[in-house]
C-alpha cells in the first residue's frame, strides 16, 4: 500500500480537484483507494461537524468509512482555544490520526491524503504537513497556483525545503495561456534542475473559475424568482447592464455563459440580456421585475435573482467570489480530468509511488 499526500501553497489552488481526478484515474487502473483529510480547518456544523471536501469524496466514491476516520482532526475554534489555554495537548491528536489511518488503510492499495490550504497549517496542533507525511509514511505532491513566475519558483523551493526527499513533485495550476510557453519551457526546466519534478503545467480555464447560479444566489442572499431547476448552470463571466438599450445587444453578445447584473427597473436591458447567452439575471436594489420579463425568462430558461444590494456593491462582491468556490460540480470535474489526461505525467507519478499502470489489486494479488 502507498500513501499520497496532496497539498498546496494557498487556498483555491486546485488541490481538491486533483484529489478527485487522481482517485478516479487510480480506480480505473484497478486500485482500491481510500481518502483522508488528516486536519480540517473548514469543518462546519450541519448535523455534526461536516467537512464538505470529505463528504463529497465519500459520496462520489461510495466509501463506507466513517467521517470521523476520514476527517480525524477538526481544528475548530474550540479546539484551538483549548490548546492555546493549555487545556488540551497534541499527543492525543497524533494518536487519533494514526488510529484513523490504520482503519482507513484496511484493504486499500492507495490512500489519498488531502492537505490544508497551505504548508503553514497544523503547527499549533503538532501536525504540520511534514509531520503528517512522516507519521503516515506518505509522499507529497504540491499544487501551486500561478500568480507570477517568482511566486511559483519560491513556493516550489519552499515546498522542497520543508518536505525534503519525500516530495514527489509539484503541479503548476491556472497558468494564464500567454504565460504557458515560458512556464513549460523555462520555469519547469529551472525547477527540475533544482531537484523539483514538475508533473503538470495546467492552463487557466474559465470553466474551472466559474460559479453556479445557485452559489451566486446563496452568496448574495438573493431570492430566485424563476427557473429554480437551472441553478446548477455555470457562470463564467460577469457583465453589468448599465448602458443604453441601443448598444445592449451588441455588448451582451461579446461574452457567453454570463451573469448580467442590472437594476430591477431596467426591463429593456433585461430583455436584451435574455436574447443572448445568459445564465442568470441578477436584479439589484430589491426592485421586482415586470411579470412580462419573468415570463420571458421562464420561456428561455434563465433564472432571475433578486438582491437587496445596489449594482456597484453586487459587482464588487461577486468579483471577490469568482474562482473561490468548491470544485463539487460535474462539469468542472470532467474538464479537469481532460486537462490531466493531456498534461499530467501519470507515468512519473506511478513510478515515484511504485505503482504499475493498468495493474490494480487483482493483478498484484495474483
Amino acid at each position: 500500500m502507498v500513501t499520497l499526500y496532496i497539498t498546496s501553497t494557498e487556498t483555491f489552488s486546485g488541490k481538491s480537484a486533483l484529489c478527485v481526478c487522481l482517485a478516479r484515474r487510480l480506480q480505473r487502473d484497478g486500485y482500491r483507494i481510500g481518502y483522508m483529510k488528516p486536519v480540517s480547518t473548514g469543518a462546519r456544523l450541519a448535523a455534526g461537524l461536516v467537512d464538505e471536501d470529505a463528504e463529497f469524496f465519500k459520496q462520489t466514491f461510495g466509501l463506507a468509512d466513517s467521517m470521523d476516520d476520514m476527517v480525524p482532526i477538526r481544528a475548530t475554534p474550540r479546539v484551538v482555544e483549548a490548546i492555546l489555554r493549555g487545556e488540551e495537548g497534541t499527543t492525543n491528536l497524533v494518536t487519533r490520526l494514526q488510529s484513523a489511518y490504520e482503519r482507513i488503510a484496511q484493504g486499500r492499495d492507495v490512500i489519498l491524503l488531502e492537505g490544508g490550504s497551505n504548508l503553514r497549517e497544523g503547527y499549533l496542533l503538532g501536525l504540520p504537513t511534514p509531520q503528517v507525511g512522516e507519521l503516515l509514511g506518505a509522499r507529497e505532491l504540491v499544487v501551486i497556483k500561478y500568480n507570477e513566475n517568482l511566486q511559483v519558483a519560491d513556493d516550489a523551493l519552499t515546498a522542497r525545503v520543508r518536505l525534503g526527499e519525500s516530495l514527489i513533485g509539484v503541479v503548476l495550476n491556472a497558468v494564464p495561456r500567454p504565460q504557458m510557453p515560458f512556464v513549460q519551457e523555462t520555469l519547469k526546466a529551472a525547477l527540475e534542475r533544482r531537484g523539483i519534478p514538475v508533473l503538470a503545467v495546467l492552463p487557466q480555464e474559465r470553466l474551472l473559475l466559474s460559479v453556479s447560479v445557485g452559489e451566486l444566489a446563496e452568496f448574495l442572499s438573493g431570492k430566485i424568482l424563476c427557473c429554480p431547476d437551472k441553478t446548477d448552470e455555470l457562470v463564467e463571466h460577469l457583465m453589468v447592464g448599465a448602458m443604453s438599450v441601443e448598444s445592449a445587444l451588441t455588448y451582451f453578445r461579446r461574452k457567453p455563459n454570463k451573469a448580467v447584473i442590472t437594476g430591477g427597473d431596467r426591463p429593456d436591458i433585461q430583455l436584451a440580456a435574455l436574447e443572448t447567452s445568459t445564465k442568470c439575471l441578477i436584479l439589484t436594489g430589491n426592485l421586482q421585475p415586470s411579470p412580462i420579463i419573468v415570463g420571458r425568462a421562464e420561456e428561455v430558461g434563465v433564472p432571475m435573482i433578486l438582491v437587496r444590494q445596489d449594482t456597484l456593491s453586487t459587482v464588487e462582491a461577486i468579483g471577490r467570489f469568482f474562482g473561490k468556490t468548491r470544485f463539487h460540480l460535474g462539469k468542472k470535474i470532467e474538464r479537469f480530468e481532460e486537462l490531466l489526461e493531456d498534461r499530467f505525467d501519470f507515468d512519473q507519478l506511478y513510478a515515484a509511488l511504485g505503482l504499475n499502470r493498468k495493474q490494480g489489486h487483482k493483478q498484484r494479488d495474483s
